[in-house]
């Protein structure tokens, strides 16, 4: 009898830890993103978020879209923060969830920022999944196959501890890191100007098929019920970092466009 309720007792831990850590970047990911895309906003760009965030940051902001999932009324948009494709599939050849996704979350997002009629309220709570979304859209786990809800059901462990593909690349390898998400932004690559360019232009959809071919090949880095430890993590970290700022880049083009 014990064993049974033991048994049972990890697999609800198990089951809630999987529910917990599905479909975000950690925390400070996201902040990382919002940060860097501060330094890339246009003067009047700038003027317009401040105005609409009441002077909050869009780092402060960017884990909004995942604080309000606790509250039923907010359920129907847990679909925006993920696209399911085959691996061999585009945004465009795939089968589309009819309640919506990552790029139609975005767009809705954009849509409601633009129109000059939205009210300050529905401006401030778009914004706020906007700088989220885009976040999302960098984190290649967001982007993956229906039947392991991108990399959740695929089980490995961490430094000996279980988790799941997803959370590896959700926060594990950032937290491990040990950096504030200040410490992080502030030591990106240094890219130079047409590097950046490059980086930003391009369509929402554009970004999703490029960051699924990354997918892709993260499918094939483990196998379940690997121990991942350092050497995965000097592998990977650097894709992270990557993501984390073209994440940020490509947040402040899509807001210069908006606000500009």
């Amino acid at each position: 009898m014990q064993l049974k309720i033991l048994l049972l007792s990890l697999l609800f831990f198990t089951s809630s830890t999987s529910i917990n850590e599905t479909f975000f970047w950690g925390k400070n990911g996201h902040r990382v993103t919002g940060q860097i895309a501060e330094k890339y906003l246009t003067k009047k760009a700038k003027r317009n978020i401040d105005k609409i965030l009441k002077g909050q940051s869009l780092a402060f902001v960017s884990t909004f879209a995942d604080e309000i999932k606790s509250e039923s009324s907010y359920r129907k948009y847990s679909p925006w923060h993920y696209v399911n494709m085959g691996l061999e599939e585009t945004y465009e050849t795939s089968t589309k969830n009819p309640k919506g996704d990552l790029v139609t979350g975005i767009q809705k997002c954009i849509s409601v920022l633009k129109d000059k009629t939205s009210t300050m309220s529905d401006k401030n709570f778009h914004l706020k999944l906007l700088v989220h979304f885009i976040g999302d859209l960098h984190q290649p786990m967001h982007i993956g196959r229906k039947e392991d809800k991108g990399g959740n059901d695929i089980q490995v462990r961490w430094f000996g501890k279980g988790t799941n593909l997803h959370s590896v690349w959700d926060s594990k390898m950032i937290d491990d890191y040990n950096m504030s998400y200040t410490d992080l932004a502030n030591n990106v690559e240094l890219l130079s100007k047409e590097q950046i360019k490059y980086i930003a232009k391009g369509s929402v959809i554009g970004w999703v098929n490029e960051v699924h071919q990354l997918t892709e090949k993260l499918y094939s880095s483990v196998k379940t019920g690997e121990n991942l430890r350092y050497r995965y993590s000097y592998d990977h970290f650097g894709i992270v970092r990557q993501q984390l700022q073209k994440g940020g880049i490509r947040l402040a083009s899509v807001l210069n466009d908006i606000f500009d």
